[in-house]
């Protein structure tokens, strides 16, 4: 298990059975892309729950928990006791891996909490199928943002596109390759997600969040470096599994 409690406006956060646990404590406005309880909604706490590659590849039919990763997820926070109402995401990169970071201007910050992993790499209009099923070469990149500023609905819809923006360009930068059009460049993976949690208190309130302004730049600059030691990370592992299965 980790846990960070470092300081007291840092974000409380643990790693239970491969189980990231961000415990926002209050009530936070959130966008994202999660299986479970995606859209914007309100919620106390985030899971990043580590899963097999591919878990229901060999499954037919399809009937186990796979099936249904939203109720599978509510399970899953009731038994780590996370806060309700929660978010959760699902990875096959291990917890190991987690990036966690912070950026911060004045009164205001902002904290990631990243894991990357490319083998299922993608640019986006590429044909839709499924790659990366290999149980040893986990994809899916999920960046978890979370700030004290009070973001407006507008704002939230930055938020994204600068950390999508952010991490593409990093993609770009390394030359990571689609797994469909090895030819092109990526620009993802095929099962990323995102999540910006917003704090409700309104201490500080922000209309916008894109490029031009100081939060965007502070999201641009972190989800960068986390994207970037999540690359870093994950080809570690790549390597320390290969040299292992080749012995």
């Amino acid at each position: 298990m980790i846990a960070v409690n470092a300081r007291q406006d840092r974000i409380r956060y643990r790693v239970r059975h491969g189980t990231l646990i961000i415990d926002l404590k209050e009530m936070h406005r959130i966008i994202s892309s999660a299986p479970r309880r995606g859209g914007i909604v309100r919620a106390r706490s985030i899971l990043n729950h580590q899963v097999p590659a591919n878990p229901s590849a060999n499954q037919r039919p399809l009937t186990t928990k796979w099936s249904d990763p939203a109720r599978y997820l509510g399970r899953l926070a009731a038994r780590v006791r996370a806060r309700m109402p929660v978010i959760g995401l699902m990875t096959a990169v291990p917890m190991t891996q987690l990036v966690v970071d912070r950026e911060q201007s004045g009164a205001i910050w902002v904290e990631c909490f990243c894991t990357v992993g490319v083998t299922n790499a993608v640019r986006a209009g590429d044909p839709c199928m499924v790659t990366g099923c290999d149980g040893n070469k986990p994809g899916t990149i999920n960046i978890i943002l979370v700030t004290n500023a009070t973001l407006s609905m507008t704002a939230l819809v930055g938020a994204v596109q600068v950390a999508t923006e952010s991490k593409t360009g990093i993609l770009i930068q390394h030359k990571v390759r689609s797994t469909v059009r090895t030819s092109s460049l990526a620009t993802g993976t095929g099962t990323d997600a995102v999540v910006i949690a917003s704090s409700l208190k309104g201490l500080h309130r922000l209309p916008y969040s894109g490029t031009h302004t100081q939060i965007g730049a502070m999201i641009g600059r972190l989800v960068c470096r986390c994207v970037q030691e999540g690359l870093t990370r994950s080809q570690r592992w790549s390597q320390t599994r290969s040299r292992a299965s080749s012995r």
